[in-house]
């Protein structure tokens, strides 16, 4: 957006008689991903403007048109017109990106290289020193706050504990910047994220992934009732999938793609005992009560498979992993998530909503009342 400003590709235009303030020419804007070498060809730049436009920060002028055409057409950012949505999430992400600018961009910054179990890892602090550094510039009115702060910016992965043990506290461990904001990033990342193509195509949920290192004893879990049609499943946690393609954050990443290793069928006989419909769960009277689940994730995903479609429900859930933690049973259905209604999606659009979103995951359901 600033180098379309300096470029002078965002300008006032005058269109049938009316001025549109800081806004930008459709196909002027494909030429010039093109010549800048943002997309390789004018179909990529079309795929990655519409990913804008898919995430609110880019809409048409007279909000006319849901899809971006390749033609002179006029769209503006939402962030010059006042209309970008500034959820919570996106409130965080900023202020981690403000902090970190005002860390990197002064002498003896607390930000270093340090070493931990003979590993280096970069953008490194400890605790205490940056609780300290908050009070003194201002940041967090007292230590209780900045604690809270650390730990919004944690559950948002912006920071973490160098392997991922611990949450955040006001002590000497150790966590590091997981994003570095000065990275140089091309839009072309944004279309490696997975489609809904994709994670259909997925021998099972994307919650059913293997662990790399599993602890004795605790490797897998029983996900249906105990008779010949029970399958061993592996702990459900999203992590292992960033893993096995190299990276250990999921966190605001590059999502791979879904490669699996050869598994066996996870739960190909769903634990419901019938069908249920939309109308039947929203019908007054109804045998079912709504709940509210605050999944926080740990170092290695939350712990569950969801399963079907119109409603999705919970097919199988780890015993020892946060979803359990927080009151997740098999058989509840899919309600919301992250304050989105979610009852006429399938699994795989859940699935997609959930492993893009924050690490605390926020999910209504609906359980059968016994």
């Amino acid at each position: 957006r600033l180098r379309l400003h300096d470029g002078k590709l965002i300008k006032d235009r005058r269109y049938h008689l009316r001025t549109y303030p800081n806004c930008f020419v459709a196909k002027e804007l494909t030429d010039w991903l093109i010549d800048h070498k943002e997309a390789p060809d004018r179909e990529t730049g079309i795929r990655l403007m519409q990913k804008l436009m898919d995430h609110y920060i880019i809409h048409h002028v007279c909000d006319e048109h849901s899809d971006y055409k390749d033609a002179k057409l006029l769209y503006r950012f939402r962030k010059d017109d006042g209309t970008f949505p500034l959820s919570k999430d996106v409130k965080v992400f900023m202020r981690g990106q403000s902090l970190y600018e005002k860390l990197v961009s002064v002498e003896e910054s607390i930000l270093k290289v340090r070493e931990e179990n003979s590993v280096k890892y970069q953008r490194t602090f400890l605790g205490c020193e940056m609780i300290d550094w908050l009070v003194q510039e201002g940041e967090a009115e007292n230590r209780k706050e900045a604690v809270e702060l650390g730990r919004a910016l944690l559950e948002h992965g912006i920071i973490q504990h160098v392997s991922n043990r611990h949450h955040f506290f006001d002590s000497d461990i150790l966590y590091q910047f997981w994003i570095n904001f000065r990275r140089r990033r091309r839009l072309t990342e944004l279309l490696n994220e997975n489609s809904s193509r994709a994670l259909s195509e997925s021998p099972d949920s994307p919650f059913c992934l293997r662990k790399l290192n599993p602890d004795p004893g605790n490797t897998s879990f029983l996900s249906v009732q105990t008779n010949k049609e029970i399958k061993i499943v592996s702990a459900v946690r999203r992590s292992s999938i960033t893993s096995l393609a190299g990276n250990s954050n999921p966190y605001f990443s590059t999502t791979p793609t879904l490669v699996f290793p050869p598994v066996a069928e996870c739960n190909p006989k769903s634990v419901l005992k019938r069908p249920v419909t939309n109308e039947e769960l929203l019908s007054p009277g109804a045998p079912y009560i709504k709940k509210t689940l605050t999944i926080v994730g740990d170092a290695v995903g939350w712990g569950f498979v969801v399963r079907g479609g119109r409603p999705c429900h919970i097919q199988a859930v780890d015993p020892g992993g946060p979803a359990a933690a927080a009151g997740m049973k098999v058989c509840q259905f899919v309600f919301s998530v992250n304050g989105m209604y979610v009852l006429h999606l399938d699994y795989q659009t859940i699935s997609s909503l959930i492993m893009t979103g924050p690490r605390t995951l926020v999910m209504e359901v609906m359980e059968a009342i016994e």
